[in-house]
């Protein structure tokens, strides 16, 4: 009696295939992480991409409104608005990123080790955290940059201050549903050290929804920053960066559109693909929303 052939049956695709056809088929994260690719090329090839030197004075051509020869025109200096704009991208981004690294660099270790251990470290911590969320969400900002003084530098750090607070709120509650599975009680059965746990067991497992706020923070973070430099206690000149565009440009925004509106353009199409990127991170990352 001959045995049938054995029937090769088609592989459960894996997690991590089921995460990229869902953002494939998110087409709204699409456009926003090709939008946001434009923005970081244009920012890592500004030198290549800027028409003109954005810094070069020329009052010949003071205050021109967009043109063939000028894109998005000229500001009251006779500088090309166009290539200010490309190295603006620049300044933004870098804000962008630090902002979020080191707000997460501190909130995230206080989350971790609050969530895990609990008891009065977690009380401790959480209390010395409520009171920076006690602030409105610019007002802490705006005080610190105003004490240490207006620069760049310092209003990043002002920002990334304001912002750790969540990072600890999110992380905390992440470890708080992990700390209690299995995986980490067999763990300790095995006297593993308490930072391996936490390094190389809770973390990878807790760290989704930070990398979600991250994302959707990013964008907000660069509006917040040209929020303090269009008051005058961000970025100073020679400084390019969008919101002080703006800021030098409101007083004659009225008759002169176009040397507000361009920078004015950019931080929105730079919030909104990073918020698209955001949305669409939190869709992939969670099995409900994939069917999962």
């Amino acid at each position: 009696m001959s045995r049938s052939a054995p029937v090769n049956l088609p592989s459960a695709p894996t997690r991590g295939a089921l995460a990229v056809g869902f953002s494939v088929r998110n087409k709204l994260f699409v456009f926003g992480a090709g939008l946001f690719g434009l923005i970081l090329l244009t920012a890592l090839f500004a030198p290549w991409l800027a028409p003109y030197d954005p810094n070069a004075i020329n009052f010949a051509v003071k205050l021109d409104p967009p043109s063939w020869t000028h894109w998005m025109g000229t500001d009251d200096l006779g500088r090309d608005i166009l290539s200010r704009v490309i190295y603006g991208a620049r300044t933004s981004l870098i804000i962008g990123f630090n902002v979020i690294l080191i707000a997460m660099a501190i909130g995230v270790p206080i989350g971790l080790l609050s969530g895990y251990f609990g008891g009065r470290l977690d009380m401790v911590l959480m209390r010395v955290t409520d009171v920076f969320l006690a602030f409105p969400p610019l007002l802490l900002p705006i005080a610190i940059t105003a004490a240490l003084g207006p620069s760049l530098v310092n209003a990043m750090l002002a920002l990334a201050i304001s912002w750790f607070p969540w990072y600890a709120r999110i992380m905390r509650g992440a470890v708080m549903s992990i700390r209690s599975q299995l995986f980490v009680s067999a763990a300790r059965t095995m006297r593993i050290s308490q930072l391996k746990i936490l390094v190389r067991h809770i973390l990878p497992n807790a760290w989704t929804p930070a990398l979600v706020q991250a994302s959707m923070d990013f964008g907000y973070t660069i509006l917040a920053a040209a929020s303090l430099s269009f008051i005058g206690i961000g970025a100073k000149p020679p400084t390019i960066e969008w919101g002080l565009m703006v800021a030098l440009s409101r007083s004659k925004f009225l008759d002169f559109w176009w040397t507000a509106a361009f920078p004015g353009l950019a931080i929105f199409i730079t919030v909104l693909a990073v918020n698209l990127i955001g949305d669409g991170l939190r869709d992939i990352l969670d099995p409900r929303a994939r069917g999962v």
